[in-house]
């Protein structure tokens, strides 16, 4: 999933990048509106995160431009303008929500799985750029255009490369998967493998998928090999 940041401000830019980037997904940036309309044109993002007060054009006018152009991709608006009346203006403009600054990362990241369940507008960060259709792995069901993992009534929030990993071990049960395989899946064949990063992202992963991480039954480790999936 590709996540468009048009914010002037660079620290908060670079935070934003930093946590997307390390949650899975990809981000383009722009500094100003003028390059916000550019890279929505060029980029195709699956979600914009919009700051209003920006040089050249604000984002009041960069929404309404997006929205003449695509009604379906989800608009968020970060903004120091916290007046009920300007969050009201965004709304109506066609933005999906309104996060006032200042703000935290995390919140972001669960406002943007937020609106692209409702739209269900996910698609995989692969280079084959083909859509992850819903699949199972032990007893969850994984859905990937909602970013979730169900295991019977229970919800839990999955990023893109959590999806893309346990999608690779759905499809390779029974085998053991090599470090830089799993890493070649979830950050891309570009990035040099990090064990440690790695191992840390799989540790989190199964605090949240396995009913006992400290005794995982879905994602064990195979030791001086790997991983394996069953």
């Amino acid at each position: 999933m590709t996540i468009l940041i048009a914010e002037d401000d660079l620290y908060t830019r670079e935070g934003l990048i930093d946590i997307l980037e390390n949650e899975g997904f990809n981000v383009v940036a722009a500094e100003n509106g003028t390059k916000a309309l550019e890279l929505f044109r060029s980029e195709q993002p699956d979600c914009i995160c919009l700051d209003i007060m920006m040089p050249g054009i604000n984002g009041y006018d960069v929404c309404k431009a997006i929205r003449k152009e695509d009604q379906q991709v989800p608009v968020i608006f970060l903004s120091a303008k916290s007046e009920e009346i300007d969050k009201v203006l965004g709304l109506e403009l066609g933005a999906d929500d309104y996060i006032s600054k200042p703000f935290g990362v995390r919140e972001v990241i669960a406002r943007i799985r937020a609106v692209t369940r409702r739209t269900n507008y996910l698609k995989s960060n692969s280079s084959e750029e083909n859509e992850i259709t819903d699949f199972r792995i032990a007893d969850l069901s994984v859905h990937p255009s909602e970013l979730k993992a169900v295991r019977q009534e229970q919800e839990i929030e999955l990023s893109p490369r959590d999806i893309r990993i346990l999608k690779l071990f759905a499809e390779n049960q029974g085998k053991v998967l090599d470090r830089n395989r799993i890493y070649d899946a979830g950050w891309g064949v570009s990035h040099m493998p990090n064990s440690r990063t790695l191992d840390q992202h799989i540790s989190q992963l199964r605090k949240r998928i396995e009913k006992n991480p400290g005794k995982p039954e879905i994602i064990r480790t195979v030791h001086n090999a790997g991983y394996r999936y069953v």
